[in-house]
């Protein structure tokens, strides 16, 4: 059976305001724990006002919070934005808090432009040696084995589950070597989604943490009761991708009727391609692109992300891929 999670951003929408996306937030998370999503995550961005979720480990307490079953994670920590130490501290306090549900994935982009890194007061050196020496110096604190010389409290001996983040091959490579589970941003760089995927599984050596590879995707679900209306709840999120391509990101805008015809040939273009790995339609069209897409990956795992507008949509939306999900397991 494939299992289904979700990514939220925390989007600050248009006329909205920081607080009711996280007021937001910690609703839909309640919703999806009642769908029987198996993970809530959200990520690390910084400097961008249309997104809530830059204090990631505070969000996640939150969230953690106001749900009771659903394992809570970060897809994911930039961990170039900080010390390992740091990490291991924040996420251990959330296992004590919340012991056997908290997920920490780690990605090597920092999450905002050099701008906004250079504010987060870490190097902009791109050393390709430090991203994976951090993640051990992370997994040391966490086992506790006194290869730092250092003991994390809270952090030693908290049973957090590391995912390996990536939009690259480097991050198969990684995720490989290290045996732990490896997560791919096909939701918006989708080139290199089936060879990372390759060289992961061919290349896995097993680990304390995870005996067999374990996938997962992400992937873009836009819908509603009707095409009409899909289509129409997709572009606050097409708007979204174009402002941020174009150097313009912001809040959240609502929903344009017609928007994609609008941008012509190139913008359309753009579109296509960035969410390609993509659902937008009633209940049959998203169960059958669903379907396609677990059938030519061969995903352990689902990571759907669902920016819209509207709170109540977006919940429809949930409601709707959960369906597609319980037909996809009866199917198998």
């Amino acid at each position: 059976m494939t299992a289904y999670s979700l990514l939220d951003l925390v989007p600050v929408v248009e006329g909205g305001t920081v607080s009711q996306a996280l007021a937001n937030a910690a609703d839909l998370a309640q919703h999806a724990e009642g769908l029987g999503f198996s993970r809530y995550w959200t990520a690390e961005h910084h400097g961008m006002a249309g997104i809530a979720s830059a204090a990631t480990s505070v969000v996640l307490g939150h969230i953690a919070a106001a749900t009771s079953t659903i394992r809570i994670g970060a897809g994911g920590i930039m961990l170039p934005n900080h010390a390992p130490l740091a990490i291991a501290e924040q996420f251990g306090t959330l296992d004590a808090l919340f012991p056997g549900r908290i997920d920490l994935g780690l990605g090597r982009a920092p999450g905002s432009d050099q701008r906004v890194a250079h504010a987060m007061r870490r190097t902009l050196e791109t050393d390709a040696n430090a991203f994976p020496q951090d993640v051990l110096e992370l997994q040391s604190y966490f086992a506790d084995d006194g290869q730092t010389g250092i003991t994390a409290t809270p952090g030693a001996g908290a049973k957090v589950d590391l995912w390996i983040l990536g939009s690259s091959t480097f991050g198969a490579q990684l995720a490989a070597a290290l045996g732990l589970p490896y997560a791919f941003a096909s939701h918006f760089a989708p080139d290199a989604l089936m060879s990372a995927i390759a060289i992961y599984r061919r290349d896995f050596k097993p680990s304390a943490a995870l005996s067999r590879p374990h996938v997962m995707a992400g992937f873009n679900v836009f819908a509603a009761d009707t095409a009409e209306e899909a289509e129409l709840v997709a572009s606050s999120q097409q708007q979204a991708f174009i402002a941020l391509r174009t150097g313009n990101p912001g809040k959240m805008k609502p929903p344009l009727a017609g928007y994609r015809e609008s941008l012509g040939a190139q913008g359309q273009a753009m579109l296509d391609h960035v969410l390609q790995c993509s659902a937008v339609g009633g209940p049959a069209k998203v169960a059958r692109e669903i379907a396609t897409f677990v059938a030519r990956t061969g995903v352990d795992e689902l990571m759907v992300a669902s920016a819209i507008y509207d709170h109540g949509a977006r919940k429809r939306s949930l409601e709707i891929t959960a369906q597609a999900m319980a037909e996809l397991k009866v199917a198998a």
